[in-house]
């Protein structure tokens, strides 16, 4: 760690302040700053950036912030500590503005089936606002068809986000691009690949698994597949305005 850039020092170290925070006060914590639905009245203009230096669980921080270390601590040398923070910040608002968009496309065709189906808008959003149990309540009265799409909605409402992995993943695409060769493993398939055939990899199955379970999934595999576009959108930008990076 003696060795370790000073900025990747200062993001864990942000990250941990926060995640311990989380831990011993996650009522307080989850609300003010995790990223909420911006249709959701506990949305919160600063949750766009508060939510990327919190986590979930213990694996959560661990994974994200060694891969911080691990492959931000490379790029640091090649892009500097001010290019490399903006870098990681702009990631991570990628991978955000990527999720979110995704679910809006969701929110907007869910709602317009249920409009369509004959309940009324008002009557949506309120639905939207009871608890759990009322909820849940109220849509078994209701036609199957009719009471998965509230379920599917409201599930998208009341949805949060956290974690840095969007930023992360905004640095693994930028690591492969200057170390293709670069060896990488997963603990379930613990065989070497080089970077340049395991990154894009891991992204196509971030793809799938967002595909195939989007609204159930507890893992936001789209802002890992937004941070991975943004970052590579980032190099090839700089490149071109600097001549400095090549793919």
């Amino acid at each position: 760690m003696n060795h370790t850039p000073k900025i990747i020092k200062h993001l864990i170290v942000l990250n941990v302040i926060m995640f311990i925070a989380t831990m011993l006060q996650p009522m307080v914590m989850y609300p003010l700053f995790a990223m909420h639905f911006p249709e959701n009245p506990m949305f919160r203009p600063w949750q766009i950036i508060t939510h990327m230096f919190m986590h979930g669980g213990m694996m959560h921080i661990l994974f994200n912030m060694y891969a911080l270390w691990a492959f931000g601590s490379p790029l640091v040398f090649h892009l500097g500590q001010k290019r490399f923070l903006w870098f990681y910040l702009i990631s991570g608002l990628g991978a955000l503005a990527f999720f979110i968009g995704i679910q809006y496309y969701q929110y907007n065709n869910l709602f317009n089936d249920l409009l369509a189906m004959g309940l009324d808008k008002n009557e949506i959003l309120a639905l939207l606002q009871t608890g759990k149990n009322e909820f849940f309540h109220i849509i078994s009265s209701l036609p199957s068809e009719l009471g998965d799409k509230l379920d599917e909605l409201r599930n998208i409402f009341h949805i949060t986000m956290v974690g840095a992995s969007g930023a992360i993943y905004g640095i693994l695409v930028a690591f492969g691009i200057f170390y293709p060769n670069a060896k990488l493993m997963l603990i379930f398939f613990p065989y070497p690949i080089a970077a340049k055939y395991f990154i894009p990899l891991l992204i196509l199955s971030d793809i799938f698994l967002g595909i195939s379970n989007y609204i159930h999934s507890p893992i936001a595999h789209f802002a890992h597949v937004g941070g991975a576009l943004t970052g590579l959108f980032l190099m090839w930008l700089w490149r071109n305005k600097r001549n400095e990076y090549y793919f």
